[in-house]
């Protein structure tokens, strides 16, 4: 299937049918910090969910530290008692790139535009040395965020820029991106044979990658954050929240994006990342957090729209449910139930 018969097929979307298997994961993304709502494992389980995932935006060590605590473990075990997965989604290259390293060599961090090497994001992916440190370092911490389904993702800096070098400038965001997950495919197949990598679509990786091509074992993770959450993706009318920049003007610009981002990855392990129970963003990322707008309506068209480009595991960010969420608005569980019945096989 080309990319019009991609479109076209997104397009045409009836009214939802659970009928229609959606098979793969059913997932939810979460801080730490949620997991003050003591019961979400329980929670995800009774929504039908099958994973979840744990999210670090900035550094590690908060994440770190609550999967060492006696809760981690808690939480954990208990995950493991109801079949349910854990991943760890994570803004990765401050972590496994120390920003300290410019004093050392500048030559591993981005040529910024005004043509200095700048440690404020990401990486020069054609330094090979940034290269085995990130590897090195991606191998270290994936012992310590042990994936159940042997699925990582070591994501770019949140909505930085990459390098302009003179063998950097070609290629885009995307493209520069894919190059160092390549990389760190290779170190974690050496510690872990079964080892998957997402490639995150996102901001300034929204693009689909041209001159790079993803390495076996490198899948698409697809978060169209900017789209506008009061109408569905196949939406021909409905503007999105972007401003100028990398994310598109109308909703269905997005799946346009999609569907050129799964002639390069496959759409078999392609995972969708939504924002659909994001508290977070709904609140701006400040506190106290607001109700939930939750469209169930929404949400089905959407998911019926990711079926038809072959997207069998979707999740979404659920960040901000936690047990002051419950305090201020209530018991969630019905949303829950909800989205995990727009994912569920009938």
């Amino acid at each position: 299937m080309n990319r019009r018969q991609f479109l076209t097929a997104a397009m045409a979307v009836p009214a939802f049918s659970a009928d229609v298997p959606l098979q793969g994961t059913r997932g939810i993304v979460l801080y730490p910090f949620d997991l003050s709502l003591t019961d979400w494992p329980d929670r995800a389980h009774k929504a039908g969910l099958t994973t979840i995932g744990l999210h670090a935006a900035r550094r590690f060590d908060v994440l770190r530290d609550f999967i060492l605590s006696e809760a981690g473990k808690k939480f954990l075990a208990r995950c493991a008692e109801l079949g349910l997965a854990v991943e760890y989604e994570l803004h990765a290259m401050g972590e496994l790139l120390s920003r300290e390293l410019i004093n050392k060599d500048p030559t591993l961090f981005r040529l910024d535009e005004a043509g200095n090497r700048n440690a404020d994001a990401n990486c020069c992916p054609h330094s090979q040395a940034a290269l085995d440190i990130i590897a090195g370092k991606a191998v270290e911490w994936a012992k310590i965020f042990k994936p159940t389904t042997q699925r990582y993702f070591y994501w770019p800096d949140d909505g930085a820029q990459w390098c302009a070098c003179p063998q950097c400038r070609e290629f885009s965001a995307s493209e520069q991106a894919l190059l160092v997950e390549n990389r760190i495919l290779a170190a974690l197949r050496a510690h872990d044979s079964l080892a998957t990598l997402a490639h995150i679509s996102y901001s300034h990786t929204l693009a689909a990658p041209r001159r790079v091509k993803p390495v076996e074992g490198v899948f698409l993770e697809f978060a169209p954050i900017a789209r506008n959450y009061a109408h569905s993706l196949a939406d021909p009318d409905a503007k999105t929240n972007a401003a100028q920049g990398p994310d598109p003007q109308a909703n269905r610009g997005y799946l346009e994006i999609l569907a050129a981002n799964l002639e390069v990855f496959g759409a078999e392990r392609a995972q969708v990342l939504e924002y659909w129970l994001d508290v977070s963003l709904f609140s701006k990322w400040t506190r106290p957090a607001v109700k939930l707008p939750w469209n169930s309506v929404v949400c089905k068209e959407d998911v019926e729209a990711y079926r038809k480009l072959g997207i069998r595991n979707v999740t979404t960010f659920a960040t901000y449910i936690d047990a002051d969420y419950v305090k201020l608005h209530g018991d969630p569980q019905s949303v829950l139930n909800e989205y995990g019945a727009a994912l569920k096989t009938k």
